[in-house]
């Protein structure tokens, strides 16, 4: 397996373990802190989630777009590099915008719905990591 399929596949594969530790762990949590901590609370978050997040974000994409160059065009492997685009507008249109709000001031109905629209990453990341799987492998 050339090296950038792995690292393909093992990116995506990270990117699912921490997306399900976000989504079942980390902000089922953000309501049990104090609201008056919670804006110090929630920027620290956001800071080093970025840290782990942003560059294998960046590396599963420009990996992705290595593979399409060098003529991957298995259907599976195209729907995955589909939901790269999922999970980046995802990021961009619901999460992001949220996380800053949320940086303000603790709000319950604003972190019920980062947690409700990140399913929409979790689940584009979950199929992500099966169809390069069996794209690739």
């Amino acid at each position: 397996m050339h090296w950038i399929t792995t690292t393909h596949i093992a990116v995506t594969w990270m990117l699912v373990g921490l997306i399900w530790v976000v989504q079942i762990l980390v902000y089922p949590q953000f309501s049990r802190v104090a609201a008056r901590d919670f804006p110090e609370y929630h920027f620290a978050h956001c800071f080093r989630i970025a840290l782990i997040v942003v560059p294998q974000m960046f590396v599963e994409a420009a990996t992705a777009v290595w593979l399409l160059h060098e003529g991957i065009r298995a259907t599976p492997f195209l729907i995955s590099a589909g939901l790269i685009l999922v999970v980046w507008l995802s990021t961009a249109v619901f999460q992001a915008p949220t996380h800053i709000r949320l940086m303000r001031k603790f709000d319950a109905s604003l972190i019920h719905h980062v947690t409700l629209t990140n399913w929409i990453r979790t689940l584009a990341w979950t199929a992500r990591g099966f169809l390069v799987s069996f794209a690739l492998s």
